[in-house]
C-alpha cells in the first residue's frame, strides 16, 4: 500500500508542480517574451488550468471502456513533451499554446488517479487514502517555488519547464513498471453516447454527487485565487520578492498537516461531519482575516499567519468532499471522475482568475473572494449532506453511501 500511495501522490503532484514551480519565474517570463502587464502574466497559469480542466471529460469515458493504465501512460508522455515545448517557446502565444496542451495531457493524471483509487477503495477508506495522497500532494507547493527559484539562480526560466518534462518521463516509467490495471474487464462500459449520457445524467442527478462537486469547486476556486494572487501580493504589496518560497512553505505546511489529521479522524467521525466542520472553520478564518486587513492593515507576517490558519482547513475539505462526491458513483467511476474534474477545475480556474484579475495593490479583493468561496461552499455542502442521499438507482451503492456518510 505504501508504494501505491506514493505513486498516486506523485501523479497528483505533477499538476501542482506544473502550476507552482514557475510562480517565481513569472516576471522573468514576462520580461523575456515581452509581456509588460503583470496581470496578463497570470495567463501562464490560467491557460494550463483551462486545458487541464476541459480535457478531463474525455479521459473518464475512455478509461471506463479501455482501462486506466494505457491512457495514464499516454498522458504522462505527452505531459513531458509539451512541458519541454513550453521551455523552448519563442513567443508568449506559443508558450500559452504549449501550456494548454500540457494541461490537456496532465488531465489524465487527475481523472485516472481518482478512478484508480475508487477502483480499490470506497467510503471512509477512500477518504483516508485520498488524505494520505494529499499529504504528499500538499508538500509539493512548499517545494515547487524553491525548485523554481533554485533553477532561476543557475539557469533561465526555460529550464523549469524542461525539468517538468523529465519528471513526466520518470513518472511514465514508474507507472509502466509498477501500476497494474485496476479496472477488471467485466466492469468496463461500452463507449457509446447512450452509456456516456446515462453516466453524466447520474452524476448530475444525485444530490450528494453534484452538491459536493460544487463545494469542491468553490474550495479549489479559493486555492487558485491564492495561486494567481500570491506572487503579486508578495512582490507588490509587501515588496519581499525573495520571500515567495517562504510564504508558500508556511501556508502549504498546515495544508499537509490537516490532510494527515484527516486521515486519522475520517474513519472515526465520517467524511460528512469533518467536511462541514472544516468549511465552517475555513469561512470563519477567512472572514477574520478580511476584517483584520480592512480594519488595521497587515504585514507579511500577519498575512502568513492568518492565511496559514485558513488554508490549514483545506486538507479536510478536498479529500472529504471528493470522496463524498464519488461515493454513489463507483459503477461509473471514470466518467464521473472526469465530469467532476471538469467542473471543479474549470470552475475553480475561472473563480481564481476573476479574483486574481481584481488585484488592486492590496490584499482586500483576494480576501473578499476567499470569504465568499468559503461561505458559498459551506451552504452548498450543508444542502448536499444534510442526510445520506437515497437517490442512487443502485441499491448496493445506496448502502455503501449511507455507511460512508454516517458519522461515527
Amino acid at each position: 500500500m505504501g508504494e501505491f500511495i506514493a505513486l498516486m501522490a506523485a501523479l497528483m503532484a505533477s499538476n501542482a508542480l506544473a502550476i507552482d514551480a514557475m510562480l517565481p519565474a513569472l516576471p522573468a517570463i514576462g520580461d523575456s517574451l515581452g509581456v509588460d502587464a503583470e496581470n496578463r502574466r497570470q495567463l501562464v497559469i490560467t491557460f494550463y488550468l483551462l486545458g487541464f480542466g476541459t480535457a478531463q471529460i474525455a479521459y473518464g469515458p475512455l478509461s471506463d471502456r479501455f482501462g486506466r493504465k494505457r491512457l495514464l501512460l499516454g498522458g504522462l508522455v505527452l505531459y513531458g513533451l509539451f512541458a519541454t515545448l513550453a521551455g523552448l517557446a519563442a513567443s508568449f502565444p506559443l508558450l500559452l499554446a504549449a501550456r494548454t496542451m500540457q494541461g490537456v495531457a496532465a488531465a489524465a493524471t487527475r481523472v485516472l488517479t481518482v478512478s484508480v483509487i475508487r477502483d480499490r477503495y470506497h467510503g471512509p477508506a477512500m477518504a483516508r487514502v485520498m488524505s494520505l495522497v494529499m499529504i504528499v500532494f500538499m508538500i509539493v507547493p512548499i517545494l515547487a517555488p524553491f525548485f523554481g527559484q533554485a533553477v532561476l539562480a543557475v539557469a533561465s526560466w526555460r529550464h523549469i519547464f524542461i525539468g517538468l518534462g523529465v519528471y513526466g518521463v520518470l513518472l511514465a516509467g514508474w507507472t509502466l513498471l509498477r501500476l497494474p490495471e485496476t479496472l477488471a474487464p467485466d466492469r468496463r462500459r461500452p463507449l457509446s453516447f447512450a452509456a456516456i449520457a446515462d453516466a453524466v445524467a447520474t452524476t448530475f442527478r444525485i444530490r450528494q454527487s453534484i452538491g459536493n462537486t460544487a463545494a469542491t469547486t468553490l474550495g479549489i476556486g479559493a486555492l487558485f485565487s491564492f495561486i494567481n494572487s500570491v506572487q503579486q501580493i508578495v512582490f507588490d504589496v509587501f515588496a519581499r520578492p525573495h520571500m515567495l518560497p517562504v510564504v508558500f512553505a508556511f501556508i502549504a505546511g498546515p495544508m499537509a498537516l490537516s490532510s494527515w489529521i484527516n486521515s486519522r479522524l475520517v474513519m472515526r467521525f465520517g467524511s460528512r461531519r469533518l467536511l462541514l466542520i472544516a468549511l465552517t472553520a475555513f469561512t470563519s478564518m477567512a472572514a477574520l482575516h478580511l476584517t483584520v486587513a480592512a480594519s488595521f492593515g497587515e504585514t507579511i507576517w500577519s498575512f502568513i499567519l492568518l492565511q496559514a490558519l485558513t488554508m490549514g482547513c483545506f486538507g479536510l475539505i478536498g479529500a472529504n468532499a471528493g470522496a463524498l462526491a464519488m461515493e454513489p458513483l463507483g459503477h461509473i467511476a471514470g466518467t464521473a471522475s472526469s465530469l467532476q474534474g471538469v467542473i471543479t477545475t474549470v470552475g475553480g480556474a475561472l473563480i481564481g482568475f476573476a479574483v486574481g484579475q481584481s488585484f488592486d495593490g492590496t490584499t482586500i479583493p483576494f480576501l473578499i473572494g476567499f470569504t465568499g468561496c468559503g461561505a458559498s461552499g459551506l451552504a452548498v455542502a450543508t444542502w448536499a449532506n444534510r442526510n445520506p442521499s437515497r437517490d442512487s438507482r443502485d441499491l448496493a451503492e445506496v448502502e455503501v453511501q449511507e455507511t460512508a456518510t454516517r458519522p461515527g
